[in-house]
């Protein structure tokens, strides 16, 4: 296979899409960028590394808003043969360092505005040879973006094996730092081949709005690859989605499939119940991220007359794997095996789980990751030769659907029984004061396992009074044993940038 570049930009000049508008921006300038546009600067991008002494194999770390430079700037690396690391954007000053440490860079890209949070790292980052800041002001030690693309003329994408380094992406964190993992050229079609084009169904005239952001692999998917993929449009928004604040970009720039994850889909529920709905051409919407809960698919579907594809993907498998589909979707289950896929389940011993039986989930397919960059023992753990396991506990039914059931270090047994606090959690914000909710083993005074739940009620509520009333709710729901024998009211969870919620936290301060 060529250069992945070769594929999803240069592809679409000889294909008649030049002067389609492949990104726009939905704030700020507002800019927008052609698919001849994009080849061109691309070109540009990986002339100015080669200028720069950026050599094929090193690496590049994209500390990026998702704004118009991502793009040039990741399939610019990609086309040099040099790989692009992009980053989340909302770390700590700490988690830069230790991945600069970790990823040993030679080049760093950075949005002005983000500059402050990874100053001090950069500066004193021992492995870098030139820092980019990209907008606003040249700080001194760094080449602004402009400067270093200058005068270059574009060039070719650089030959690649389809087994190729392409690009790493370093792990959410939900449940510690981050690891770095590396993903290989063919990847990346293998992604638009499945999911893409046979569950999304993603055409030429779609326009796609990600709130999930390009460093994410869910957002990388969303918002580059399975547009590009067929010379589609991505709305790119570098703010914080906000529940009005994305109902106004979906009424202003009238995408066709919105991408969202579980949190946010909770937030815009409430707000357009108490605000209404814009009228758009919507006719496709997916979350991932977090199983979306039950009660949440169908109270959108019952406002907007669309289905949320709800599915299961993750860093190391680069997008969605197992996922409800159109005219197949069953709110409450993650789904069954995107085309192209393997799953299955495997309990404690390594054996097949039954119909009915809880188990890890563990899946296979050409997306995989190449592994882990310095966690040798971790890749050991989690590559076992063409499966990768996933973490996540599940449960398959009669009719072929996996239910999630947890994540497998979150799962924990109460009187002998395995309890999911997904199957709790999704009980508790079916209740119309509840908003959000996440449950966490905490011994009693036996030393004995419980579910303790921790709750964000609606903003017009109080919790003086919901205890009892959410314990009886989630008894009558799903059953006596399984409601929190403690509930605390707060007024957030802690979630990784992507919207995952970090029950380990939850768990070390309980």
């Amino acid at each position: 296979m060529p250069n992945a570049a070769s594929y999803f930009v240069d592809r679409h000049l000889n294909e008649g899409r030049d002067e389609t508008v492949a990104f726009r921006e939905a704030a700020g300038d507002k800019r927008t960028l052609t698919y001849s546009d994009l080849a061109a600067e691309t070109g540009r991008v990986a002339a100015a590394l080669g200028r720069a002494g950026i050599k094929r194999e090193d690496r590049a770390l994209m500390l990026v808003l998702d704004q118009i430079e991502f793009p040039q700037i990741f399939w610019g690396c990609i086309k040099a043969g040099v790989i692009p690391v992009p980053l989340n954007t909302l770390l700590a000053g700490p988690v830069y360092e230790a991945i600069l440490n970790d990823a040993r860079p030679s080049c760093l890209f950075v949005s002005s505005k983000l500059w402050p949070v990874v100053q001090s790292a950069a500066l004193a980052c021992k492995h870098l040879d030139r820092i980019v800041v990209i907008g606003g002001d040249t700080p001194e030690g760094t080449q602004a973006f402009t400067d270093f693309i200058a005068d270059c003329d574009p060039v070719a994408a650089v030959s690649v094996s389809p087994d190729d380094t392409a690009f790493w992406l370093y792990s959410s964190g939900s449940t510690g730092l981050p690891k770095g993992v590396r993903h290989v050229h063919s990847a990346l079609k293998a992604t638009s081949d499945t999911y893409g084009a046979q569950v999304l169904q993603i055409g030429e005239t779609d326009v796609i709005f990600s709130v999930a952001k390009l460093f994410f692999a869910y957002g990388l998917g969303n918002g580059m690859t399975f547009p590009m993929s067929v010379g589609a449009t991505a709305i790119l928004f570098n703010g914080r989605p906000t529940p009005d604040g994305v109902t106004d970009i979906i009424a202003a720039e009238n995408p066709t499939i919105f991408c969202g994850v579980p949190t946010l889909y909770a937030a815009m529920v409430a707000h357009i119940e108490a605000n209404g709905k814009p009228d758009t051409t919507l006719r496709s919407c997916i979350s991932a991220g977090e199983a979306l809960p039950e009660d949440i698919g169908k109270r959108w579907h019952s406002l907007w007359g669309v289905d949320i594809l709800d599915g299961v993907g993750s860093t190391e498998m680069l997008h969605i794997f197992l996922s409800n589909a159109p005219g197949d979707v069953v709110y409450g289950t993650s789904g069954r095996a995107v085309p192209g896929y393997d799953v299955r389940l495997l309990d404690e011993t390594g054996k097949d789980v039954p119909v009915g039986g809880i188990g890890e989930l563990l899946v296979r397919g050409a997306s995989a990751a190449d592994g882990y960059w310095n966690q040798r023992n971790k890749s050991r753990a989690t590559f076992e030769g063409e499966w990768t396991r996933t973490g996540d506990k599940y449960e398959l039914t009669e009719e072929g659907r996996y239910i999630y059931c947890g994540r497998t270090d979150d799962m924990f047994k109460v009187s002998g029984i395995w309890l999911s606090p997904f199957e709790v959690e999704q009980a508790l914000v079916s209740h119309p004061s509840v908003l959000e909710a996440a449950v966490v083993a905490l011994r009693d005074a036996d030393g004995l396992e419980k579910p303790k739940a921790f709750v964000v009620l609606q903003a017009a509520d109080t919790g003086n009074d919901l205890t009892d009333e959410l314990k009886a709710y989630v008894k009558d729901k799903i059953g006596m044993w399984k409601y929190p024998r403690w509930i605390e009211f707060v007024d957030d969870l802690p979630k990784t940038a992507t919207g995952k919620i970090q029950r380990f936290k939850l768990r070390e301060n309980t």
